[in-house]
């Protein structure tokens, strides 16, 4: 019998993902009960029962987070959590986080506050190598306006770029975060008509203000541009577009 507490963490799973649905909530776990390094996972034989799954699907998922070094299965012993790196963690978190309408408006929030400012520093450090590479960047994006999936692992890479060359590891990590949680906002916003051609027309704007390695003009054109963006999220959310 499926207990209340197996209810209230786990979900049902699908067998075409069980593997990432165990891994996910594997780590939810982690999160719930506050886990840090040198903690101890509960038996094998409980967390299968919790879960409702198969103890071969659970070792497998297991395994996984071993292999990413987020738990490390002492054999005779038991499993221990060994790392909590921030990005280790956020690599998953499209599967740990359902994110709801008003968990993506809030990301928007966060970016609101960190890209102006990360890109006005850029403006003051970037490299002629860094500013072609960004051109690079955006003269690929021009052509892949109506391939909506390419389109978005370009804007990621051109925002990534810029928080690059701010040269500050802790934003730069702060931003590395935060885009693992945007995937799942692009993908939907890159969809809507029109969006990607504003956004080509945002980092051109955007680029050509950090050529002129002017903070304040970057700052401005990176705010117009999560300001398009936001405005069009804000539409899909309200619309109950997918």
């Amino acid at each position: 019998m499926k207990s209340p507490a197996a209810d209230s963490l786990f979900g049902t799973f699908k067998k075409s993902s069980i593997s990432e649905d165990i891994v996910a909530n594997l780590l939810s776990l982690i999160r719930e009960r506050e886990l840090r390094p040198g903690d101890k996972l509960p038996p094998e034989r409980e967390l299968a029962a919790m879960m409702q799954v198969s103890r071969p699907s659970l070792r497998e998922a297991l395994r996984a987070l071993a292999i990413m070094n987020i738990i490390e299965i002492r054999q005779g012993d038991g499993t221990y959590v060994t790392s909590l790196e921030p990005e280790l963690l956020m690599e998953h978190l499209d599967f740990v986080f359902a994110l709801t309408d008003a968990t993506f408006l809030q990301l928007f929030e966060a970016r609101r506050i960190l890209e102006p400012g990360i890109v006005a520093m850029a403006a003051e450090r970037i490299t002629d190598e860094e500013i072609a590479s960004l051109e690079a960047c955006i003269s690929r994006s021009i052509e892949l306006v109506d391939d909506h999936a390419a389109f978005a692992e370009a804007d990621l890479e051109m925002h990534e770029l810029i928080a690059k060359a701010a040269r500050n590891t802790i934003l730069e990590r702060f931003m590395a975060s935060l885009t693992q949680l945007g995937k799942v906002s692009r993908r939907r916003t890159v969809a809507l008509p029109g969006v990607t051609r504003q956004s080509v027309q945002d980092h051109i704007a955007i680029a050509a203000a950090l050529k002129q390695r002017d903070p304040a003009a970057a700052r401005a054109a990176m705010l117009q541009h999560l300001q398009h963006v936001e405005k069009e999220l804000k539409h899909l959310t309200a619309t109950g577009q997918d």
